[in-house]
């Protein structure tokens, strides 16, 4: 349902959360997240541009958020670099149907409608608090050890 892009940007700017106190490089993004540093360049690219993320070059540069966590929605992310494209006008172009969606595209609307909402009301910060012993991107240094009852 989403693109490659949009799990890399989620992936980058999680790991940026986490890692908020140091600017971060590409090469350490990619590492910790995954993702190929090529691809990750050109999504990091995108979310500068949309003001999700900041960089500085040279020594002691990388980058950052822009914002704190519980400013940044996974919507913000999303609509940064593969926007949710909900259905306004009947996709396979039939006059009689124009704006009225017939009941197949309706609910397909619907859904989308649905997960973009809960995308808008979910913040970078909500997701880095929420009480799990599985954390994102969990086999990177900062992860918390996971317990085991013996």
């Amino acid at each position: 349902m989403f693109s490659q892009t949009v799990e890399y940007a989620l992936r980058a700017v999680v790991h940026l959360a986490y890692q908020a106190e140091v600017p971060q490089t590409t090469d350490q993004i990619a590492a910790a997240t995954r993702v190929p540093k090529a691809y990750l360049a050109k999504v990091l690219q995108q979310l500068c541009q949309a003001n999700i993320v900041q960089s500085r070059r040279g020594m002691g540069g990388g980058m950052w958020l822009a914002r704190p966590p519980g400013q940044l929605t996974i919507l913000d992310v999303v609509n940064a670099v593969d926007p949710i494209r909900r259905i306004r006008h009947c996709p396979l172009g039939l006059s009689a149907h124009g704006v009225r969606l017939c009941p197949l595209h309706k609910r397909l609307d619907s859904a989308l409608a649905a997960v973009e909402d809960a995308f808008r009301s979910t913040t970078l910060a909500e997701i880095l608090a929420e009480p799990n012993t599985s954390r994102p991107l969990c086999d990177v240094a900062w992860a918390l050890p996971v317990t085991t009852k013996t």
